[in-house]
């Protein structure tokens, strides 16, 4: 994409100098960024950019300046304080600082903690939404987190807390036993465990789950398998993060909606997976 390309006509806000937009870059795929999103990345002085962004989109913006902000479980990576204060800091040499975060930055991406260090520091901010990869991502595999056939409710859980541990605060017997769809995110790590606590409070063994790994981009894999073979068919595959969990019936639906398999030429493995017996424009 050319910078000269003309965004649509709209009344396109401004990013003023000393000010910072906490912008949301979506799952991987560039077409999925917001028009907000392309026209920050025309006038920003500085992009700090997180590990999931896509390069290809770093480039929409090559009058600025690109810093990395990345944090990946397990590696080295900048400390939340830092990043926050570097935000205060480049505002305040009055720059236009665009803060580039992978999906939605306020889904899993510490987005509220670093506008609240914005706020108590005086930096005047813009939010801009972005696609979280628990809806794109599983999109892109064929998967609706909702369906009325399926389910009334999804529930959206980190698979890790701050300590790189499974989350003590999560209530994973009441998830289990009131959530009918599970979309974890950051839970590879702890996949085995996940999966014991929900099975030892209810949740069947052979629930269908999948993982999605790299979602929309095109080194994209999707395993189809089941709560008690989670953690085995992850290891078996090597499979590696980023990676979303979704734990559900609604991953059957993959079966019939893996729209990218059938753009590639393969026919839709069920055409009723859900076994209603019916076509599915009837109620």
């Amino acid at each position: 994409m050319s910078d000269s390309s003309p965004l649509p006509a709209s009344d396109w806000p401004t990013l003023e100098p000393g000010w910072v937009w906490l912008c949301g870059a979506g799952p991987g795929d560039p077409g999925l960024l917001t028009l907000h999103a392309l026209n920050a990345l025309r006038q920003a002085d500085v992009v700090v950019y997180d590990a999931l962004v896509n390069e290809d989109i770093l480039s929409w913006a090559p009058q600025a300046t690109l810093e990395y902000a990345g944090k990946r479980g397990g590696k080295p990576s900048a400390k939340q304080r830092d990043i926050s204060l570097r935000l205060v800091e480049l505002a305040r040499a009055g720059k236009r600082v665009l803060r580039l975060k992978g999906g939605d930055p306020f889904v899993f991406g510490r987005g509220g903690e670093e506008a609240q260090t914005l706020v108590q520091h005086g930096i005047p901010l813009r939010i801009i939404p972005g696609i979280s990869a628990g809806i794109g991502g599983l999109a892109y595999a064929g998967i609706p987190v909702t369906h009325r056939d399926v389910n009334q409710s999804v529930v959206f859980v980190t698979g890790h807390d701050q300590t790189g541990n499974t989350p003590q605060a999560v209530n994973w017997q009441a998830l289990a036993q009131g959530a009918q769809v599970l979309v974890i995110y950051m839970g590879m790590k702890h996949a085995g465990r996940i999966a014991a606590e929900l099975m030892a409070a209810g949740r069947p063994a052979q629930e269908p789950c999948a993982v999605v790994c790299q979602a929309t981009t095109p080194a994209q894999t999707v395993l189809e398998t089941t709560l008690g073979h989670l953690e085995r068919d992850i290891t078996a595959n090597a499979l590696q993060p980023p990676a979303i969990l979704c734990v559900g019936r609604a991953v059957l639906l993959r079966q019939v909606l893996d729209w990218q398999g059938m753009i590639a030429g393969q026919p839709a493995r069920n055409l009723d997976p859900l076994n209603r017996g019916r076509p599915a424009e009837l109620p």
